[in-house]
């Protein structure tokens, strides 16, 4: 009778080496979710200064997502009663971030455009994330702003590769889907 004590040491590594890993990256995620969705929507009151809402804000990222679109769509998307996008159209039109047009082919649709002040909510809102990243940088030595650097640049590359997977896991299903 012999003992493969080399193959369950390795084994034994091995879940050793893999329960540490998921300790560590609830640790990462621990830390990446700390930030508290209040201070976010804080920040944003104060720098808007009430002009615009979090559902203003919400509308504004439908049009940079998908470009101008009618009442009917928007209200679709934004799972309210056209009644209610309407009060919320003409409240961000008076502030000046949308404008409605009459569409060309049926002039009974009306379609909700983006102004250049709402593409400005969009710079300002990114201006004064990087301030703030920079101000809380300027605490971190060079060796721990090395390791930010390398983590969130691995963190993006694993982000492209899920995306480049579920991609392909799409483009899969729609070609096995046509095949039928």
């Amino acid at each position: 009778m012999t003992l493969n004590v080399g193959g369950a040491l390795s084994s034994v590594a091995t879940r050793g080496r893999a329960a540490r890993r998921r300790k560590i990256a609830q640790a990462v995620v621990a830390e990446l979710t700390s930030w508290n969705p209040r201070e976010f929507m804080g920040m944003f009151k104060r720098m808007h200064k009430g002009a615009l809402s979090l559902i203003h804000l919400n509308v504004l990222i439908e049009l940079e997502a998908n470009g101008p679109m009618s009442m009917g769509r928007l209200a679709d998307v934004l799972e309210v009663s056209v009644a209610s996008a309407t009060g919320i159209v003409d409240r961000m039109e008076k502030r000046g971030f949308v404008e409605r047009r009459h569409d060309e082919e049926d002039r009974h649709v009306v379609v909700v455009h983006p102004t250049a002040e709402a593409g400005q909510v969009f710079r300002n809102i990114d201006e004064h994330r990087r301030e703030g990243l920079t101000n809380l940088l300027q605490d971190l030595s060079i060796d721990e702003l090395t390791g930010l650097l390398e983590g969130h640049r691995a963190l993006r590359a694993a982000r492209a590769r899920h995306l480049a997977k579920k991609a392909g896991e799409a483009q899969a299903a729609t070609t096995e889907a046509a095949e039928r």
